[in-house]
């Protein structure tokens, strides 16, 4: 019997697939759960509809990160950190302060996991981080800590 999953199935399938199953399998197991439903014309061209609107939002999503890179490229932050004897800062700088000072000066709302830190900024100085905006769009970003 062929079937569409309709969520992810442990050893079967991923939600979407379109699988060949045998009939006591689906119409004991994958059919009554809620698992999967009956492959017709119906449901086959449902499925269709459903691909080509996911894409075109995955698309959307690829576009919006390659605008945001654009508009982070060559850009420079100042982070203005309060700093102690022989310009040792007191703190650290982190992704949260980085996130927050794009958003103020450059109006871009960035998710403060998608800055790549490998530790937290703990001296003045200029650095360049990168950001995963998507998996296929990373942008670069150079950040001046300065005293202030």
């Amino acid at each position: 019997m062929k079937i569409i999953l309709t969520q992810d199935v442990k050893k079967v399938g991923k939600k979407g697939e379109i699988l060949e199953v045998k009939d006591g399998y689906a119409r004991n197991a994958l059919l009554p759960k809620g698992l999967a439903i009956e492959a017709n014309a119906v449901n086959l061209n449902q499925r269709k509809l459903e691909q080509k609107a996911e894409d075109k939002r995955k698309q959307k999503e690829l576009d919006d990160a390659k605008e945001i890179e654009e508009r982070l490229k060559d850009k420079e932050i100042k982070i203005p950190v309060k700093t102690g004897e022989g310009g040792k800062i007191f703190g650290s700088v982190t992704s949260k302060e980085i996130a927050e000072t794009i958003k103020k000066d450059l109006g871009l709302d960035i998710d403060k996991k998608k800055i790549q830190l490998k530790e937290a900024i703990k001296a003045l100085g200029t650095l360049t981080i990168s950001i995963k905006l998507h998996p296929q769009v990373t942008a670069s970003v150079t950040v001046v800590i300065i005293q202030g």
